[in-house]
C-alpha cells in the first residue's frame, strides 16, 4: 500500500471507508471503561472520522494522517477554524480540540504527541497488509511507549473471497502482534454479514467486526 494509493483515493474521492456518522461500537464500549483521561488521545491514520470530535470530548485528540486534504476537509465539514504550520517533514493542522499531523505516519517521532493516555484506531490497522501492520504496531509501540490504552477495531472475514483494503485481521493475529501487552481483551463483537461496513457493501460470506482493549 503505497502513500499514492491513499493520495488518489482522496483525490478522487473514492473513501468508501469513510463512515458518515460516530461509529457506533464508540459510545457503548466507552460506557463500559473505567478510563480516566492521563493525556491525549492519539488516532493513527484518521482520515476525516467523526469520532475524533467525539473523543475531543474526554480529552485533546491528536490525530496523524497522509493526505492533506483529508485534514482540511475534517475541519472544513464542521465548519471550523484550523491553523497550519509547517513543522519538518510535516504540516501540523492545530484545533483547540484537535489537532493533525499531516504527514507519513512511519516518520513520526514521540515528541511530536507528547503525553498519550490513548489510543484510538477504528480502522488504520485493517486498512494494511501484513508486513505494514507489523510495522504499524512496532511505530506505535515506540511512539507511546506506554502506560497507555489501546481501542482497537478490528474486521474478520474470509480473505480468500475479497482483496484488501479493508485487510482481514483474526482475533488471534491481533493477539499474536501485540503479545507484548500487558493485556488485551475483547469488549465486544458486532456481525455485519449482509450489512455495509462503513459506505461499503463487501460481497463475502461473514464479515465481523470486533473490539478490542489493549494495555501496555
Amino acid at each position: 500500500m503505497e502513500s499514492e494509493f491513499w493520495h488518489n483515493c482522496w483525490q478522487q474521492q473514492r473513501i468508501g471507508f469513510h463512515q458518515q456518522d460516530i461509529h457506533p461500537l464508540l459510545p457503548l464500549v466507552f460506557s463500559q471503561l473505567n478510563w480516566q483521561p492521563s493525556g491525549a488521545i492519539f488516532a493513527p491514520l484518521c482520515g476525516k472520522s467523526l469520532d475524533l470530535w467525539w473523543l475531543s470530548q474526554h480529552s485533546k485528540v491528536i490525530g496523524a494522517e497522509l493526505s492533506a486534504l483529508a485534514c482540511q476537509q475534517f475541519y472544513q465539514d464542521q465548519a471550523q477554524s484550523f491553523a497550519v504550520s509547517t513543522q519538518g517533514q510535516f504540516q501540523r493542522f492545530s484545533h483547540p480540540s484537535v489537532d493533525i499531523w499531516q504527514g507519513d505516519y512511519f516518520d513520526l517521532k514521540q515528541e511530536q504527541l507528547g503525553d498519550i493516555g490513548l489510543i484510538y484506531d477504528r480502522a488504520a490497522f485493517i486498512a494494511l497488509p501484513l508486513q505494514m501492520r507489523i510495522d504499524y504496531v512496532k511505530q506505535l509501540k515506540h511512539l507511546c511507549p506506554g502506560p497507555v490504552s489501546l481501542l482497537l477495531l478490528s474486521l474478520e472475514y474470509p480473505q480468500e473471497e475479497m482483496s484488501g483494503p479493508p485487510f482481514s485481521v483474526t482475533e488471534c493475529a491481533v493477539r499474536q502482534l501485540f503479545d507484548f501487552a500487558a493485556s488485551v481483551e475483547l469488549l465486544a463483537i458486532r456481525n455485519l454479514t449482509g450489512r455495509p461496513f462503513a459506505q461499503r457493501q463487501f460481497k463475502v460470506s461473514h464479515l465481523i467486526e470486533k473490539a478490542f482493549w489493549i494495555c501496555w
